[in-house]
């Protein structure tokens, strides 16, 4: 399959200038991406315009990856309906180097460059910016960008000259790389469209050069038509410090029927033949729910790696299937211990031990001794797997399960 091909089959198509897309299976192409240092962390919707570039690297073109360490002192407004609150140095400093880091993660095992945007513009004085760039970009065509019509309507909060100029920034972003290393081509998300073409046009007016923008559609979760990548908690992170790697493997589990053949094709690099192989088997028994299953696994393995996702995979079958609770180890334990109440016993001696009814109380799974001795004599408490009908002691660590959902590690 021709990555032209590919990428209409995954669903990474969206708006491009190519009048001919074949021409990305032609000759190597050096294109770019970039990422803002708005956070030390990319999203699961920075992840899908990550697997773009994947795809992109893995069919022979050359990839120069961007952190904006310039353009993150002022942060994109696109989308925005309030100015952005300033980053400290230090803050882009530390996200900078976080991103890259990602960016390793992701594409570990492939050629690609990393550049920052205040290499170059940390040289450039304000007057020769103005003569350079400004002097270049017609006032129509930034006022007429949708998010500057929002924040200067009656109804919007304003905007300041710095989010203005943003996209002066990054256009002239895509002249230096153009000129420094020949990229000819931007891969970026739907909204980064308008800010992709000021490049295009800055590179034409400056340099009469022809260059391109390969824009992917934002990823919509069908069930409920917002954008995809929100959890109930907010957004789905990249770091297991913003979102545990058991949340971030649970997200892509409980994806909805709906969605899930699409996310297959988007984030993971399953063969077209692999993804309607196992989506077919999920399709003739759904409540086995395979495709969410290989997406869990694949995405997780991905961003995480292979021993992350088998212990995650195993603390979510002693949980919620029939994996017997001694198979875990300490790493496992670990995740599993931020994930529900835990009951800590102090290893001082043979004596020190907790009852079942203390650890229920406890962990306020029940509000009142009382409540807890009704819950076991009713069936309704289990003790690493098996029910039991009165008060025991709990002198090792042990999973204690209330009803399908409720759960204390006792440690």
């Amino acid at each position: 399959m021709t990555l032209s091909e590919e990428l209409a089959w995954r669903g990474f198509t969206n708006q491009t200038t190519y009048k001919d897309e074949s021409a990305l299976d032609q000759e190597s192409i050096s294109f770019y991406f970039g990422v803002d240092p708005s956070s030390d962390s990319m999203t699961i919707g920075n992840l899908a315009a990550a697997m773009l570039v994947r795809h992109f690297i893995d069919h022979g073109h050359k990839a120069y990856l961007l952190v904006g360490g310039a353009t993150g002192m002022i942060g994109d407004p696109d989308g925005k309906k309030d100015e952005r609150n300033l980053l400290t140095l230090d803050d882009i400093a530390h996200n900078k180097e976080a991103i890259a880091e990602q960016y390793k993660t992701v594409f570990a095992g492939k050629e690609f460059n990393v550049v920052d945007n205040y290499d170059w513009f940390k040289d450039i004085n304000y007057i020769d910016f103005l003569r350079t760039v400004g002097k270049n970009v017609p006032l129509s065509q930034m006022l007429g960008r949708d998010f500057v019509q929002s924040r200067l309507g009656s109804d919007g909060s304003g905007i300041s000259y710095a989010e203005f100029s943003y996209s002066l920034i990054q256009g002239y972003d895509f002249v230096h790389l153009q000129r420094e290393y020949g990229v000819s081509l931007q891969l970026c998300g739907a909204d980064q469209w308008g800010n992709s073409i000021a490049g295009v046009d800055l590179i034409r007016r400056l340099d009469n050069k022809e260059a391109h923008v390969y824009s992917t559609p934002l990823i919509i979760n069908k069930a409920t038509g917002q954008k995809f990548g929100k959890s109930e908690n907010g957004a789905v992170w990249l770091d297991s410090n913003k979102t545990s790697v058991y949340a971030f493997y649970q997200f892509w589990l409980n994806v909805d029927d709906e969605s899930v053949y699409d996310l297959l094709k988007i984030y993971t690099l399953l063969s077209k033949e692999e993804i309607d192989k196992v989506h077919s088997e999920s399709e003739m028994n759904l409540s086995s729910r395979k495709s969410q299953k290989t997406l869990a696994h694949e995405v997780t393995i991905l961003v995480h790696g292979k021993e992350r996702v088998e212990s995650v995979e195993r603390v979510t079958g002693v949980l919620f299937g029939n994996t017997d609770f001694a198979s875990l180890d300490e790493d496992d334990l670990d995740i599993l211990s931020e994930e529900i109440p835990t009951i800590t016993i102090n290893d001082d001696g043979p004596t020190v031990t907790t009852t079942v009814v203390n650890s229920l109380v406890e962990s306020q799974v029940a509000s009142s001794n009382g409540e807890a001795r009704r819950l076991i004599e009713s069936g309704a408490i289990s003790v690493n797997g098996v029910k039991i009908d009165k008060d025991n002691y709990i002198v090792t660590t042990s999973l204690i399960k209330k009803g399908k959902n409720n759960f204390i590690l006792v440690r």
